[in-house]
C-alpha cells in the first residue's frame, strides 16, 4: 500500500491486485509501463505469476519483492526475465528510483 501511494505521488497510473489471478488480468485489460510483484501472493506464487506475464507481455519490465532469500527461486526468476528484485525489508524510495530509471529509459527509445 505505501509503495501505491509513493507512485502515485510520482504521479503514476497505479494498480493492484488482491491475488496472483487479478494481476494477470490486469496485465491483460491494461499498456504497463512495469510490473511490481511480491514473491509471496495468494492464488498463485510469483514465479507462476511472472512465468504467465512473460508468456503474454515477454517485453514487459518485472520487478519482484521478496522476503526469501533462497537462491533457486532467484535463479528461476532470472531465468523467467525478472529485471531486478528487492529483498524485504526493502527501501521503498530505492524502488522508485529504479522505476524512475526504467520508465525514462523508456521514453529514450
Amino acid at each position: 500500500m505505501l509503495l501505491n501511494e509513493v507512485f502515485k505521488k510520482e504521479g503514476f497510473t497505479t494498480y493492484l491486485a488482491a491475488n496472483g489471478f487479478d494481476a494477470i488480468k490486469i496485465a491483460q485489460e491494461n499498456e504497463l509501463d512495469c510490473v511490481l510483484l511480491d514473491m509471496k501472493i495468494p492464488g498463485m506464487d510469483g514465479l507462476e505469476i511472472l512465468a504467465r506475464l512473460k508468456e503474454e507481455h515477454p517485453e514487459l519490465p518485472v520487478m519482484m519483492m521478496t522476503a526469501y532469500v533462497e537462491q533457486h527461486m532467484m535463479d528461476t526468476a532470472n531465468e523467467l526475465g525478472v529485471l531486478k528484485y528487492f529483498t524485504k525489508p526493502f527501501n521503498i524510495f530505492e524502488v522508485r528510483d529504479e522505476v524512475n530509471k526504467l520508465v525514462e529509459k523508456a521514453e529514450k527509445i
